[in-house]
């Protein structure tokens, strides 16, 4: 959970840019902005944005708040653009005692959702990844790595992604001590499950990991920010992953300052015509002024 002062001075400062609504070109060119849509619905849970995941058909999406609500529903297109959000149910996570989370159990941050229709939700303040068996259920905590220990208390598992094998990959906003950020993944073997940290992720130009995912093409997706005196700045780089190493790394989307809010969820998928989408959503802190953004760009061949 972003610092809501910070968030509300520097979104105080940026108002106008925000408010023209014509987010500035990207700065990397192998993205195109396919559209972007402000979505505000009169709802006491509404707002706080930080995952989100996409069917494969671009129509049907789930996520979550930071104060741990689960929000499902439809995406509305029109030649190609998110026209409208038709919210189909909304409800709170449970802890593992079939009980709403609350204060500071409730900072959920990541979300990823396996093949299996498992909920994956990583959280901060107090550092843990919860496995749900459906969005509704009852979760398992998904073991305990003794990396998470040694995590900044606002500053942890912002980012949390699933590969096609059910290894699930997630990593800290920030790492005291260390340059970069460690990557941890928990998978399963036999009946166990285990934690390990197979490599980390250079750290470049400021910004930090808020939000991941893995793409159908197989690559690790990371959306990251940088936060200006007056503004935002949102980046996604792709990772090719061959076990235990990093064999490729991409810029593939760098907004200018000020185009878009606070983007802290991301999913990747495949259109229609075979291209790559990257759809974002904004985290607006809970602050009624400021709209909830979606976010959509297609990936240039």
């Amino acid at each position: 959970m972003f610092l809501r002062f910070t968030f509300a001075l520097a979104s105080m400062l940026c108002v106008v840019l925000v408010a023209q609504g014509r987010p500035a070109p990207p700065h990397n060119p192998l993205a195109e902005l396919i559209g972007h849509l402000s979505w505000r619905h009169d709802a006491a849970w509404f707002g706080g944005f930080s995952g989100l995941e996409i069917s494969p058909d671009g129509k049907r999406f789930v996520a979550i708040t930071d104060r741990a609500y689960v929000v499902r529903g439809q995406l509305e297109r029109r030649d190609d653009k998110i026209t409208g959000i038709a919210v189909t149910d909304h409800f709170p996570m449970l802890d593992t005692d079939g009980r709403p989370l609350n204060g500071n159990r409730s900072d959920s941050e990541g979300l990823a959702i396996a093949a299996d229709g498992r909920m994956f939700v990583s959280f901060e303040l107090l550092h843990r990844v919860f496995v749900f068996p459906t969005p509704e259920g009852i979760p398992d905590w998904a073991a305990h790595h003794n990396g998470f220990n040694r995590l900044a208390k606002n500053g942890s598992l912002e980012a949390l992604a699933v590969d096609a094998q059910g290894r699930l990959y997630t990593l800290p906003e920030t790492m005291p001590g260390r340059a970069d950020f460690p990557v941890f993944r928990h998978q399963r073997q036999g009946s166990g499950q285990y934690w390990d940290q197979p490599f980390d992720l250079p750290r470049r130009d400021g910004f930090a990991p808020v939000g991941a995912d893995f793409g159908p093409d197989g690559r690790l997706y990371l959306l990251e920010r940088a936060l200006y005196p007056m503004a935002f700045r949102s980046r996604v780089r792709a990772f090719t992953l061959d076990g235990d190493r990093i064999v490729d790394e991409d810029v593939v989307l760098e907004t200018r300052l000020g185009a878009f809010g606070n983007l802290e969820g991301l999913a990747v998928w495949r259109d229609a015509t075979g291209a790559m989408r990257l759809t974002m959503i904004a985290d607006n802190n809970f602050l009624p002024i400021f709209p909830t953004q979606i976010v959509e760009y297609r990936l240039k061949e």
